[in-house]
């Protein structure tokens, strides 16, 4: 671990706290909050994968 790359640690947090916040209001049983949070999770990944992709990030 020589070398974090901290934009990808970032969103990669980002996601993960997204599918968290989904996993809470599955609890209070809010649809519209739920979601939210799924779709959120997902364009983050999808913008990180496509950073990845394009060689934006140092992950090899």
């Amino acid at each position: 671990m020589d070398n974090i790359n901290g934009k990808m640690l970032t969103l990669a947090l980002l996601v993960v706290g997204s599918f968290i916040g989904a996993a809470i209001s599955i609890t209070y049983r809010n649809i519209w909050v739920i979601l939210l949070f799924v779709l959120l999770g997902f364009i983050i990944m999808g913008y990180g994968l496509s950073l990845k992709r394009k060689g934006g990030s140092d992950i090899q």
